[in-house]
């Protein structure tokens, strides 16, 4: 079974699974780094939401070896606006990885990254 999208970026995050007082507040960031994913093309041709910890990463894109950069790239645009670094060094390095995260998902292949019909 998935792990829920939910779930793991708070873990990510230092939160843990239980503390739910931040969840909305995690759940938009989530969304719109979604939204930020479905502009490159990347995941299903409906744009794509959660909206608690019932949605998995395999519902976004089943082929587990296509996730990894994806929730990487969800969890440093998350981490950037819920809790970002207080060093500048820190925020132009978690800048320039997201930077990176979406030329190279914009650059990849649509097959590997489009959902099969």
């Amino acid at each position: 079974m998935s792990e829920s999208i939910l779930t793991s970026i708070k873990k990510l995050l230092g939160i843990a699974d239980e503390y739910t007082y931040f969840d909305t507040d995690i759940i938009i960031h989530i969304n719109t780094a979604f939204s930020v994913l479905h502009q490159l093309g990347v995941g299903p041709d409906i744009p794509f939401i959660i909206t608690g910890e019932n949605e998995t990463w395999d519902q976004f894109i089943q082929d587990n070896d296509k996730l990894h950069m994806v929730k990487t790239y969800i969890y440093l645009k998350v981490r950037l606006v819920f809790d970002p670094p207080t060093n500048s060094a820190a925020m132009d390095a978690f800048k320039k990885q997201c930077d990176e995260y979406e030329w190279r998902l914009n650059a990849a292949d649509d097959d590997w990254l489009k959902e099969d019909e």
